[in-house]
């Protein structure tokens, strides 16, 4: 695992434990030598991820948006700040750059992130492992109702079991970097009953 895709929010959430989180996450990139490829904003849990991985003598790769870029939320200090020209454009080149993926806490827009590459991985576009730092629960509301989704025929055990997830940025990444993702693309027709 060289790189690693992270997304999480644009804000720093109520407290410091979010922030503290990115900035552990971002140390330990670092210290294992890992790429952050990530959203190229200087704001929030991203720029506290990006910090700390800079801080630890980390590269980080961003990419944002031109009409982001421009209200100048683009981390000025980045290793390699790529500029596209549409949040699509923006999550493909992030997928194209990571070998993985991880969600830190966020809104709708990390959710949305996180469950576009999920949809990749179930679909077969790439087998990249995905996961989760669910530090004091954060998700675990998520992961229930992903659950629940299996539990009612929605999504195949193999697709609901593609979201890994732990308590902690290291524990996460020693599960990416072990991951044995099933070869079950979603296109596998499931017999009538």
């Amino acid at each position: 695992m060289n790189r690693v895709c992270v997304f999480c929010g644009s804000s720093p959430g109520l407290g410091d434990d979010y922030l503290a989180l990115a900035r552990s996450l971002g140390e330990t990139l670092a210290q294992r030598g890992i790429e952050l490829v990530y959203g190229g904003a200087a704001v929030g849990l991203m720029g506290a991820t990006a910090d700390a991985c800079l801080g630890a003598g980390g590269r980080v790769i961003g990419v944002i948006p031109e009409y982001l870029a421009d209200k100048e939320l683009a981390h000025p200090g980045l290793t390699q700040l790529e500029v596209v020209d549409s949040m699509h454009a923006r999550k493909a080149r992030m997928a194209d750059l990571s070998d993985a993926f991880v969600a830190l806490p966020g809104g709708v827009g990390t959710l949305e992130e996180l469950f576009e590459i999920w949809t990749w991985t179930q679909l077969g576009l790439h087998r990249k492992p995905l996961g989760v730092v669910n530090a004091g629960g954060f998700y675990q509301g998520l992961i229930d109702f992903v659950a629940h989704l299996a539990d009612q025929g929605f999504m195949k055990p193999a697709h609901r079991d593609l979201l890994l997830a732990d308590s902690s940025p290291a524990g996460l990444l020693d599960r990416l970097a072990t991951a044995d993702l099933p070869d079950t693309p979603k296109w596998v027709a499931t017999p009538r009953r």
